[in-house]
């Protein structure tokens, strides 16, 4: 289930497994996917099934999907190493995605540039929408909210019988908002909410504010 939240007077709604859609502007954000990760681990002599590999795929397939965005701007990380037997995947996925991709260059994009933009995809160092600016890395800038990954933020939260779960979120705090990582094969870094910051985590297939 997602959930809408107001952001400057537009309206974003947040999927549960990840991303970003901002109605107005049919444009759909996603951050840290870190495509080729499994295929970079599997080389090295990881114990990762294969059927990893397509996960990740099939996930952009659902929220593409369910929103039909016009764009979607993938917020760095979208690959994570060098070129390996993803990116035959990764090619097949954007000519079948009729949606115009953005890159806005995270830390692990070291692919080269002409790589992506072969594919139609071109890349930014950070891009101004608004009074939005989108970045891979948190950043603070006077007049503008900041939408941006790198963290792969989670939360955790007391359950029942003392039992403690750490939570993928997205982590909303004076003027930015941190989505969690789209990626399958990811990990976590655990954030501590202060008193005005709100936090949407994502549980059992849903958006739930805490």
């Amino acid at each position: 289930m997602t959930r809408i939240t107001q952001i400057i007077k537009k309206k974003f709604i947040l999927h549960p497994l990840g991303g970003i859609f901002w109605k107005e502007k049919s444009l759909l954000l996603i951050s840290d996917v870190h495509l080729g990760k499994v295929a970079h681990f599997r080389k090295f002599g990881a114990a990762v099934p294969q059927k990893a590999v397509h996960k990740n795929y099939l996930l952009l397939d659902e929220i593409v999907t369910h929103f039909n965005p016009f764009q979607i701007i993938f917020l760095g990380d979208l690959f994570h190493s060098s070129l390996n037997k993803e990116w035959a995947l990764f090619e097949n996925w954007v000519a079948k995605t009729p949606a115009e991709i953005i890159l806005i260059a995270g830390n692990h994009d070291i692919i080269a540039p002409h790589k992506f933009e072969e594919l139609g995809i071109p890349i930014f160092p950070e891009l101004v929408l608004d009074q939005f600016l989108l970045t891979h890395h948190p950043e603070k800038r006077k007049g503008l909210f900041n939408f941006c990954g790198h963290i792969h933020p989670a939360v955790r939260l007391q359950g029942f019988g003392r039992q403690k779960l750490k939570l993928p979120c997205f982590f909303k705090s004076d003027g930015q908002l941190i989505l969690p990582a789209f990626g399958e094969f990811t990990g976590t870094h655990v954030l501590q909410p202060q008193e005005k910051d709100e936090v949407f985590v994502i549980v059992e297939n849903e958006v739930v504010k805490v």
